[in-house]
């Protein structure tokens, strides 16, 4: 496999990718058994997933930099701006306000979105409301990016909702459906083609599927440092196979490209 920087932004010389984040939504399952994780389905006209069930996020813009140096200014530009953005992407497509010292209710958070959805930003809804973030509650799990130009350079954090008694409203625009679900359970919808995943997406799906709590998947990501995942092809007895490094925490590595979905 080719050697891409296994930290910070791409190198000039590197594939010409976009910065973005990934938000993994825990919450306990009312019904007891393995936490759920909240799931988005993409509208089919996306250019990126288009169909596909993914974990709640986007690009960052120049405006979650902006914020994340203010509020962390002592912290990793790259990873302060990434928590950043997925707490505005899983307001924005969601309607769910993550990782505030306040607790929000129901109807602010249905009215942040939309005041969010004006302006673009972030920064105007957390001032109006007197909210304040506390980003390390978002913890670093993992970073992916396909090593192509155009491809988005995500970082994947994991956060907590506890019981989960949250209300939730898709966007209508970049999305189809929201839904709750246990890792292991989403596999099998995608095994049943009930639903389609993309491979990273997959990938940690079957990391996530190792975990009985929140705090397992907590120590489990503190055991791994994260370092950038880039998935590539590999020749196997004739075939070939879309894999990724050992020695991230990853049950599986990869599968043929016959079966692959990408976004």
């Amino acid at each position: 496999m080719q050697n891409y920087p296994t930290h910070g932004p791409m190198p000039a010389d590197g594939p010409k990718v976009i910065p973005a984040a990934t938000v993994v939504i825990f919450r306990k399952a009312q019904a007891g058994g393995p936490p759920e994780l909240l799931m988005v389905q993409r509208a089919k006209k996306m250019r990126f997933a288009g169909g596909a069930a993914v974990f709640p996020g986007g690009r960052i813009d120049p405006e979650d930099r902006d914020l994340a140096k203010r509020l962390a200014p002592e912290s990793d530009p790259e990873v302060s701006s990434a928590r950043v953005a997925g707490i505005r992407e899983t307001l924005e497509e969601t309607g769910l306000m993550i990782a505030t010292h306040e607790r929000i209710h129901a109807g602010e958070a249905a009215e942040a979105r939309a005041m969010l959805i004006e302006a673009g930003a972030l920064e105007p809804v957390l001032e109006r409301y007197g909210w304040t973030l506390s980003l390390d509650r978002l913890v670093p799990f993992a970073h992916w990016c396909p090593p192509m130009d155009g491809a988005f350079d995500t970082r994947f954090f994991i956060t907590d909702l506890g019981t989960g008694a949250v209300d939730i409203e898709v966007d209508a625009t970049e999305n189809t459906r929201l839904f709750w679900s246990s890792a292991k359970r989403t596999l099998q919808l995608a095994d049943e083609r009930e639903i389609s995943v993309i491979f990273p997406t997959r990938r940690n799906l079957d990391r996530l599927a190792l975990f009985a709590s929140f705090e397992d998947a907590c120590a489990q990501a503190g055991e791994f440092p994260v370092q950038r995942i880039c998935a590539q092809e590999e020749d196997r007895d004739g075939e070939t196979w879309l894999m990724i490094p050992d020695g991230h925490g990853y049950p599986v590595l990869g599968q043929p490209m016959v079966e692959v979905k990408r976004g």
